[in-house]
């Protein structure tokens, strides 16, 4: 599995239709994913999945007003519970050769083992695999398919693969893979992404619905650089198991045996909308051609995240993406983007 921030072909989203994801909010969510797209087509093919034609229609329309190059732009109707294409929609492999060629890798997808309408979601890998021409292959442990989100995972490209233990060991909350062990999963991802070197680490954040996604706490930014999440106030819950995590990544090695280099982000102050605290992270950040896209939530600790970022990101612009409205729906840019790498160098 490529890195994210190698040359992509396309990226991969679902348009928003399910309004329970955003209650009270859902009417800005499609202007908020319009500017996303305007800035993804000045580097790519923007691949778009609706659920009929009046839902491509009702997003052509707004991708016009804003402004958007629709010949930039691709739509595919396949049916959806929801629009996190991250965790449901194709993930891609790549087998360097000649000529290069790109495969999808189909894990099962079951709405994060806490939700019932998952299983329209579960077929957008088979169905884009089949409209692009492509192969699919199942993720399997004997005769069991592999459950795992796209979010669940971070990736170097050269071999490295960091995960959660709170999100793919956990056998009481929300139990992906009832009964497989660690070397269980550990070989399904070496067998299957390519990787040959897999660091765990400990807990997510607070009010994340996923139960212990890694792309609200630890992202590379290259091949040997993380930036790791940190909350400086004590009494915030998040505090421990950041810097938990923050100690794991500086004892662990890399896929040659060197230590990672960790450079620590900050964390926006505690969001809160209706009693519930939002998972509101600068991790949720979306490496595309043209630009790396941060989320941004009207906090003092936007601009020293921006900042981080464009010292370590230098080969493209780093934009900052309004994304308060967005995370109601408890995940942001990296959650609602999927990239399809390219064959061309």
């Amino acid at each position: 599995m490529p890195a994210e921030w190698e040359r992509h072909e396309a990226t991969w989203i679902g348009w928003p239709h399910n309004r329970t994801d955003w209650p009270g909010k859902f009417a800005t969510i499609p202007w908020v994913y319009a500017e996303i797209v305007k800035k993804l087509v000045l580097g790519e093919i923007v691949r778009v999945i609706v659920n009929s034609k009046d839902h491509e229609a009702r997003a052509k329309r707004i991708l016009s007003y804003t402004g958007v190059d629709l010949s930039r732009v691709e739509f595919f109707h396949f049916p959806t519970n929801r629009g996190w294409t991250r965790d449901f929609g194709p993930m891609f492999v790549k087998r360097i050769g000649a000529p290069d060629e790109v495969a999808i890798v189909r894990f099962r997808f079951n709405a994060w083992a806490k939700y019932e309408d998952w299983k329209k979601d579960t077929q957008v890998s088979t169905r884009a695999a089949k409209a692009l021409g492509l192969t699919a292959f199942s993720v399997r442990v004997g005769d069991r398919e592999i459950v795992l989100e796209g979010g669940a995972i971070e990736i170097n490209g050269r071999g490295t693969l960091i995960t959660t233990e709170e999100c793919l060991l956990d056998q009481q909350t929300q139990v992906r893979n009832p009964g497989l062990l660690r070397e269980d999963l550990e070989s399904a991802l070496r067998e299957n992404l390519g990787v040959t070197n897999v660091i765990w680490l400990g807990r997510g954040i607070e009010g994340d619905d996923t139960h212990g996604h890694v792309d609200d706490i630890c992202r590379f930014v290259n091949p040997r650089t993380v930036v790791a999440c940190r909350e400086k106030e004590p009494s915030d819950y998040n505090h421990q198991p950041l810097d938990e995590n923050l100690d794991r990544l500086l004892s662990a090695r890399l896929e040659d045996r060197s230590k990672i280099e960790v450079v620590p982000l900050p964390m926006p102050a505690r969001l809160v909308f209706k009693g519930r605290r939002l998972p509101a992270s600068y991790a949720n950040f979306y490496f595309a051609n043209a630009a790396v896209l941060v989320p941004t939530f009207n906090d003092p600790n936007d601009r020293v995240a921006l900042g981080i970022l464009s010292e370590l990101i230098t080969d493209r612009p780093v934009v900052g993406i309004h994304a308060i409205d967005l995370v109601w729906g408890l995940g942001t840019l990296h959650c609602l983007t999927q990239q399809q790498p390219s064959v061309v160098p």
